[in-house]
């Protein structure tokens, strides 16, 4: 248990750490509309072909994207698990959230039902 514990928390940590980039986002976020060269992934970004290659290789050794064989072409496709991997793990901190949340409004509601609930007005004198 441990050791999976331990291979799931590399994992997000590769992948929080690919996506914390922003070039990298963009390339994601264009994957997600289908698979795409490394020329048709470098062409929005003032950059050169082996920058945008860096990126790749961080996203690829992520496990967010793998490269394809298609003739001479090797379009790059992104992976969906590691991103489902990441998604569970934010979304268990949301519930946990939302909870907190849920408490604190039943609370508020609970004080604001009391009669001594609001603060009397000072008079002067």
């Amino acid at each position: 248990m441990v050791i999976e514990q331990a291979a799931t928390s590399a994992r997000l940590d590769a992948v929080f750490s690919a996506l914390a980039d922003p070039t990298r986002r963009a390339i994601v976020a264009r994957l997600a509309e289908g698979e795409a060269t490394v020329n048709e992934l470098g062409a929005p970004f003032d950059m050169s072909q082996p920058a945008i290659s860096k990126h790749l290789k961080v996203l690829e050794r992520a496990g967010l994207i793998t490269i394809g064989h298609d003739a001479q072409r090797r379009p790059r496709k992104l992976e969906a698990e590691p991103l489902d991997e990441a998604m569970d793990w934010i979304e268990r901190y949301r519930e946990v959230w939302e909870e907190n949340y849920q408490r604190l409004d039943a609370l508020l509601a609970e004080m604001q039902a009391k009669p001594g609930a609001r603060k009397r007005k000072r008079r002067k004198n």
